[in-house]
């Protein structure tokens, strides 16, 4: 039986809370979904101040945690971005040295 819900976060994933940023950032190491209709689905999150905290993870759920303040962080896109950046300067650098030579 398929459950009615939509996941948010899974088990590994890194976030932080928008509103709460003194709990520092958490990743997430249990992820609980019901079987049944209309039940609940969790994960807990461990925080860098030494908490575990429960969410609600069903995004089609008003209590969901994303829209309570939790965000995921997509370290894989921002390594690759700041790639990018450091990239652009050496090529930058390049060109101007080599129009002085």
């Amino acid at each position: 039986m398929r459950g009615d819900y939509l996941l948010y976060l899974k088990v590994g994933d890194q976030v932080y809370h928008r509103h709460y940023t003194r709990w520092g950032l958490g990743v997430v190491v249990e992820e609980r979904r019901s079987e049944l209709p209309g039940g609940f689905c969790y994960v807990r999150v461990c925080f860098q101040d030494g908490k575990t905290r429960v969410f609600d993870n069903n995004f089609k759920s008003d209590g969901c945690c994303y829209y309570a303040g939790v965000e995921k962080i997509e370290v894989a896109y921002e390594i690759k971005e700041e790639k990018q950046k450091d990239t652009k300067v050496i090529g930058a650098g390049q060109r101007t040295r080599k129009l002085k030579g």
